[in-house]
């Protein structure tokens, strides 16, 4: 029997709480609910939520213990995120948890730890299609999908995108004003991966498009941890006398 992969699904969840926002009624339940939905559809996934205002962020150390894949959206809370948190998620990463980072999670404490930059980037919010384009269709991230993902309505983000180069870039988008952006970039850091995924403003359906789900799922499973010995370090004795 295979062991069950375990995701966290992490949201700051302020913005669906605003009656007058869009995201109210596109994500009643939150962000990180229709995110958990679309994994919970996948065989072997068992899905937990957690949110910001819940006590230690819903990222308790026996919490994190248990979870295989984290994945973080946030966007107007940042500076909100406890440092003792950070740390906490920082050191499980280089241990070999899987971090997923969604949309404006590219501006989180945790990613720009990991990143070692501003990971500032250019943004409009005009309702503009975008068009992923696949890259890398062999990569495991990338696997059931076509050329490209077609999104009516997005926010634009755009180049240049303030990280460092990425060991793989399996997707990269196109803005009808032109613009286009490093959307899909695959990082490892210590034991574990990191994959920086650009779609899913709030006030847009995007985690309800089955392509989305879909790279999504794929996502978790290759950021998973891998088996196999942890590195040793320090003073050593010679290994041949």
């Amino acid at each position: 029997m295979t062991t069950p992969l375990r995701i966290t699904v992490w949201n700051e969840f302020r913005h669906e709480k605003d009656t007058t926002h869009p995201a109210s009624t596109i994500y009643p339940n939150g962000i990180h609910a229709a995110i958990a939905e679309g994994l919970r559809a996948n065989a072997g996934f068992t899905v937990h939520t957690a949110t910001l205002d819940e006590p230690e962020h819903g990222l308790a150390e026996a919490v994190l213990a248990e979870t295989d894949v984290l994945f973080w959206w946030g966007h107007m809370a940042h500076g909100a995120v406890s440092d003792a948190i950070v740390e906490r998620v920082y050191a499980r990463v280089l241990d070999g948890m899987g971090l997923v980072v969604l949309h404006s999670g590219h501006f989180s404490k945790i990613f720009k730890k990991l990143m070692g930059t501003s990971c500032d980037l250019k943004w409009r919010e005009a309702d503009d299609n975008e068009r992923i384009w696949v890259l890398e269709p062999g990569h495991p991230i990338a696997a059931g999908l076509g050329e490209t993902i077609e999104l009516a309505e997005e926010e634009m983000y755009g180049e240049r995108f303030d990280i460092p180069a990425p060991e793989t870039l399996v997707f990269v988008s196109w803005f009808k004003g032109g613009e286009v952006f490093r959307s899909g970039c695959c990082y490892t850091r210590g034991r574990g991966k990191i994959f920086y995924f650009r779609p899913g403003h709030e006030s847009y359906p995007t985690y309800y498009n089955p392509e989305i789900r879909l790279v999504l799922a794929n996502a978790a499973r290759w950021a998973a941890p891998v088996a196999g010995p942890k590195p040793v370090f320090g003073n050593a004795k010679p290994v041949q006398k």
